[in-house]
């Protein structure tokens, strides 16, 4: 079934494959946000919203709103590490909605959940290569079908920010692969 048509089709399984990706992503990392905030519980809601679709329920505006919410949540949080837990959480939500445009600002919907996760690690793990470590492990766990998609689009576009950095090093790393 065709989810989406633009400059090429995604169908439902390909977008549940995307936001199977950034939900795994973002599962890892909702323990630091939920430490730093215990009483929201935005960011869980959108990471729960996107397992649901992932898990074959029609995406609907659950994801939508709940990825706004998440993302409302990271603009309050008080440290890096918890604001990038919630925009994982917020764009594991989003992913459902990824578009099928080539343009290279959606690679960000596919790879910023795990590009924000490896941050996280980086920022909260006593080891001076967590960084490089988290883009490996989510370089391991991208499937074929994860890689193809990616491969529709332009490579992601190079940031200034950490976090652009790392989403770079993931894209290329998932491209060369194979």
């Amino acid at each position: 079934m065709t989810a989406a048509t633009g400059d090429f089709e995604l169908t439902t399984d390909e977008l549940r494959a995307v936001a199977r990706y950034a939900a795994e992503s973002a599962q890892d990392v909702l323990p630091v946000f939920e430490a730093a905030l215990p009483g929201d519980p935005r960011p869980r809601a959108a990471v729960d919203a996107a397992w649901e679709f992932v898990n074959g329920a029609r995406r609907t505006t659950l994801q939508r709103v709940t990825s706004l919410d998440a993302h409302r949540a990271a603009k309050e949080a008080d440290t890096e590490a918890a604001c990038l837990a919630a925009r994982a959480a917020g764009d594991a939500a989003a992913a459902a909605y990824l578009h099928p445009l080539a343009k290279a600002t959606q690679v960000g919907h596919i790879l910023r959940a795990a590009a924000c996760a490896a941050r996280v690690a980086e920022l909260t793990a006593d080891v001076p290569d967590a960084a490089e470590k988290a883009i490996e492990q989510a370089r391991q766990r991208a499937t074929p079908l994860l890689k193809d998609i990616l491969s529709r689009y332009p490579a992601a576009p190079h940031g200034k920010s950490r976090v652009a950095h790392l989403m770079s090093t993931l894209d290329a790393a998932l491209r060369t692969s194979g």
